[in-house]
């Protein structure tokens, strides 16, 4: 059947886009398609404050453009271009709002050392750099603040700071918003210049770019920032004696888009090296349009150094900056596709993960979206996305291979979601939301799953002779077998081997213990090393799950947790009922209960006592010991524990412990759709990405978007 498709949105600002209607086909899945549609872009928020939705803030962006890039304000009116950042050169944006003076001074160390001092208290200290009759000096400040009291509480506070007080002649002062104009100018040079003037005759000031009512950049001058109206008349005055030739009028406080141009040293402070800064005066429609290309890059120092392809927005929301990287499409997907999974990966697996995250941006693109100002965010809110850092070769060619292609169900795009691995079942949508009745999304076996877990060592489970129990991994572990009492015994072939809390080595997470060859330990059990497919968390205390659990729960929490019970477990085997002390635990939707349990990979999972290890105090303990049996496990007392991953989804036993609890289980994410370790494993064994595609979603057409 051959469709026709328009612009299927508004095109938006900062890049042309062709508006033009083409033919195409919708063919089954596993058929070629080969008709194609203008390229459309995607809004990334890289900072954005949304509340409870979507939260990263920052309160300035630094950006290096690898070439000149034209910065100019964007309205619902159109652009105008304010300036052009050079090649290489280091541009920061802030917001510009109430902010004390500390002071000023030639000196550089003694500024630095200042700085040093005031950075970790709650003022937060600027030094602007500007030149006096030919000399370097810095101008220190602190804010901005949220209103005018705060400015004022802050400078009152400094004016008695042991450190301000250290330095000589600093006298804190709050800022504020009466200042002079000193005429309006074509060029920044020409703003420039008549600024010098009034910095050697030792007045304050600073040239500020925004919008005329003709639609042209213009460069004004402003000086002074006082607090008043009588103020601002003594300013007039003693700047008219000493600068008669410059014209002089009160400045408008009508609010305005614009940006007040300083010269920062805050970063450079050892070296009294400065960058552009631009303070920024917004209203909640004027954007700050960053022009860059597909082919360039742009480098957000305060995204970790990250560099992106494309345009970059610059706005408030929320009172706060945001930033929303726009770019087209398929160079977007060159880093989601790089982000999600690794370049090493067959290429048909790759493919797959292309088609499925085109699938999902596309519906995002179409849509309103929760992210109000982006389509999407760069996290795995939405999809990973790292910019430039995150693309290779073989990834971009996946993406280019299958350039345009979505997944679309009754004639529409679908939400084409995927986790990283699905424990060997995918989930059904009643196991993530609260309801189900999807036509895409079903549970389906994912036994290529298991390429997570390939080729991964092997870890003891030991309890060691002063009552702790962790894991040592296999290549540091000198089996003994099995002594004389029955148990079996084990050392290592190296001083100083960690004993780690969880079979996996966990960066930041001290370990338990060490041992040293000739000590010997108890050896509970050999395990896999938890992965995406298969994982041990805690144990979780009762104090440590109840927190975890507060906030994300109707339930009225017990004081303390005696049992849990996986009471309810739907098709895959997810969990989608609990229950604490034998009362049901109330959740949004089933998938919560990952985050509810202190972060739990998935929500496959069984629940075992630690109950049993804290009898374990020697390993000199004989199983033939007349103080009783030695439990190493709630539900099967003579036997050692078992943990085997094959009984995860059969499991409802109401499992006790005074000590602790154990969550085991498989898989890392929601489940829902594509499995990106089980798409390895089909490509691995020679699936092509249509087939992949087929196995993961129901009811689905691969067509050419």
């Amino acid at each position: 059947m051959t469709k026709q498709h328009l612009s299927r949105k508004p095109v938006k600002w900062g890049r042309t886009l062709l508006a033009a209607a083409v033919a195409l086909s919708c063919l089954p899945l596993q058929t070629a398609v080969h008709a194609e549609e203008p390229e459309d872009t995607v809004r990334v928020g890289l900072f954005l404050n949304l509340g409870s939705t979507y939260k990263q803030t920052t309160s300035k962006i630094t950006l290096t453009p690898e070439i000149a890039a034209a910065v100019g304000l964007k309205t619902d009116g159109g652009y105008v271009k304010w300036f052009s950042t050079s090649a290489g050169g280091v541009t920061l944006f802030a917001l510009d709002g109430p902010k004390v003076k500390v002071g000023e001074s030639s000196d550089l160390q003694t500024v630095s050392s200042l700085a040093g001092k005031l950075k970790s208290g709650a003022d937060k200290l600027s030094v602007y750099k500007i030149v006096r009759n030919g000399k370097d000096v810095y101008q220190m400040y602190a804010g901005p603040y949220s209103n005018d009291k705060a400015a004022a509480d802050a400078a009152v506070r400094l004016a008695g700071s042991a450190s301000a007080n250290s330095v000589g002649g600093l006298l804190p002062k709050a800022t504020g918003t009466f200042s002079l104009s000193g005429g309006s100018y074509g060029t920044l040079n020409a703003a420039s210049s008549a600024l010098q003037k009034v910095l050697d005759a030792g007045f304050d000031g600073a040239v500020a770019v925004s919008t005329d009512s003709g639609g042209k950049a213009v460069y004004s001058l402003k000086i002074g920032e006082e607090t008043s109206a009588a103020a601002l008349d003594s300013l007039k005055t003693a700047v008219s004696s000493r600068l008669g030739g410059i014209p002089l009028s009160t400045a408008s406080s009508a609010p305005s888009a614009s940006a007040v141009i300083r010269s920062d040293a805050t970063s450079g402070l050892t070296a009294g090296t400065a960058a552009a800064l631009y303070l920024l005066t917004l209203g909640e429609q004027d954007r700050i349009w960053i022009d860059g290309t597909p082919e360039s890059r742009i480098r957000v120092e305060e995204r970790s150094k990250r560099s992106y392809r494309g345009d970059l927005e610059i706005g408030i929301y929320g009172s706060q900056l945001y930033l929303v990287n726009e770019l087209p499409m398929e160079q977007y997907l060159y880093s989601v596709v790089g982000s999600e999974v690794s370049s090493s990966w067959p290429a048909e697996s790759l493919k797959a993960q292309a088609v499925a995250a085109r699938s999902y941006a596309t519906v995002q693109t179409r849509a309103t979206t929760k992210f109000k100002v982006a389509d999407v965010v760069d996290s795995t809110l939405s999809q990973a996305y790292g910019g430039v850092g995150s693309e290779s070769k073989p990834v971009n060619a996946a993406v280019d291979a299958t350039a345009g292609e979505i997944l679309k169900q009754n004639g529409k795009p679908v939400e084409a979601l995927f986790s990283s691995n699905a424990g060997g079942m995918t989930s059904d949508p009643t196991e993530v939301w609260n309801s189900g009745g999807s036509e895409l999304f079903s549970s389906v076996p994912s036994d290529s799953d298991r390429a997570a877990a390939a080729n991964l060592k092997k870890w003891y489970h030991v309890a060691l002779s002063n009552g702790k129990i962790g894991y040592v991994r296999e290549d540091n572990v000198a089996d003994k077998g099995l002594d004389a009492t029955g148990f079996r015994k084990m050392t290592v072939t190296a001083q100083n081997t960690k004993v780690r809390p969880l079979p996996q080595i966990q960066s930041g997470v001290s370990e338990l213990s060490k041992m040293n060859p000739g000590e010997e330990a108890l050896v509970l059990e050999v395990v896999s090393e938890s992965s995406t497919y298969e994982w041990i968390r805690g144990p979780y205390t009762s104090a440590q799950l109840l927190a975890s659990l507060k906030g994300r729960t109707t339930t009225k929490l017990p004081a303390s947790i005696q049992t849990i019970q996986v009471s309810q477990r739907g098709p895959s085997g997810r969990v989608t009922e609990l229950k604490i002390n034998g009362t049901k635990v109330d959740v949004k939707y089933p998938d919560m209960f990952r985050t509810a349990l202190s972060g739990l990979p998935s929500t496959l999972f069984d629940v075992v006592s630690a109950d049993a290890y804290t009898v374990i105090s020697s390993a000199k303990v004989s199983k033939n010991s007349t103080s009783g049996p030695l439990k190493f496990g709630a539900s099967a007392p003579s036997n050692l524990l078992s943990r085997s991953l094959a009984s995860i989804g059969t499991s409802t036993t109401e499992v006790s412990s005074g000590t602790g609890f154990f969550f085991v289980g498989r898989g890392n994410g929601h489940g829902l759709g594509l499995s990106q370790w089980g798409a390895k494993g089909l490509a691995d064994a020679g699936e092509t990405y249509p087939e992949i595609l087929l196995h993961y979603y129901n009811n689905v057409e691969l067509t050419k978007d």
